[in-house]
């Protein structure tokens, strides 16, 4: 698999990624090692993750920290930050951090608001948190994941550089 370019976003990525959504059920670490080494081995170079996916962002930091230079981080933020309220610049600040600590990483290549709620994604705040990440070196790349209208705005926001949306 050959990567191409992410848009222009500098980021170059193969056409399949892996979503690390789903093995979280997996109870048997060295099975969980394998799996993620063996996407990497088999020339995927996209891995895509969120702090709704249970333990997934923990287990690529266990299993993947030595191999970062070989892959496209990619994960979520907007909720779920202990103490801190859902859809705040404090909650994506902090969650941004967290994701750093827990996969091990100095950066974070996409980071995208996760199904974020339109009235929130117009008032600002969170599209400058990440922002802000980026501009301090935290992450690469500002991104949205979700649908419809909320889609619709992240695409004309220019803080943006890349989306995720469902396909089916």
């Amino acid at each position: 698999m050959t990567p191409q370019p992410l848009g222009l976003t500098g980021l170059q990525v193969t056409r399949v990624g892996f979503g690390a959504m789903h093995f979280d059920g997996l109870d048997d670490e060295a099975a969980v090692g394998r799996l993620l080494n063996g996407a990497l081995d088999l020339g995927l170079n996209l891995v895509d993750t969120a702090r709704g996916y249970g333990r997934s962002e923990e287990r690529i930091g266990r299993h993947l920290a030595h191999r970062r230079h070989e892959f496209v981080l990619s994960t979520k933020f907007g909720y779920g930050v202990d103490g801190v309220p859902d859809w705040t610049y404090p909650c994506i600040v902090q969650g941004v951090e967290r994701a750093l600590r827990l996969m091990r990483t100095d950066v974070i290549d996409i980071g995208h608001l996760h199904s974020c709620p339109l009235p929130v994604l117009q008032r600002g705040e969170v599209s400058e948190a990440l922002a802000d990440c980026v501009r301090a070196g935290k992450l690469r790349v500002a991104a949205y994941s979700g649908e419809t209208a909320e889609l619709a705005h992240a695409l004309a926001d220019a803080r943006f550089a890349s989306v995720q949306c469902s396909l089916s």
